[in-house]
């Protein structure tokens, strides 16, 4: 599936911000759902951490223009939940 995916950056970006947001959106309702799940920001964190794992994956597949925009995209995600943080005290 992704061996057919144009090695952009913006690709990239689009991949590690999708997939992760799918994945920081269900945390999120559990979060809302279940009581003891509302401190649990190392489930928010690690959302966000399965970008490394996609990062890894596009890396040995020779994309390296869509790792990088992987690494944007975790960069835009940890301002994003820094900024949560902020807020949330």
């Amino acid at each position: 599936m992704f061996k057919n995916l144009k090695n952009s950056v913006f690709a990239g970006l689009g991949i590690g911000l999708v997939i992760p947001g799918i994945l920081l959106s269900g945390a999120w309702y559990l979060m809302h759902t279940f009581a003891f799940l509302a401190k649990a920001d190392l489930l928010l964190i690690g959302c966000i951490a399965v970008n490394a794992a996609l990062m890894h994956f596009f890396f040995k597949q020779d994309k390296e223009n869509i790792g990088r925009g992987i690494i944007s995209a975790t960069f835009i995600w940890a301002f994003a939940f820094f900024f949560y943080k902020i807020n949330q005290s």
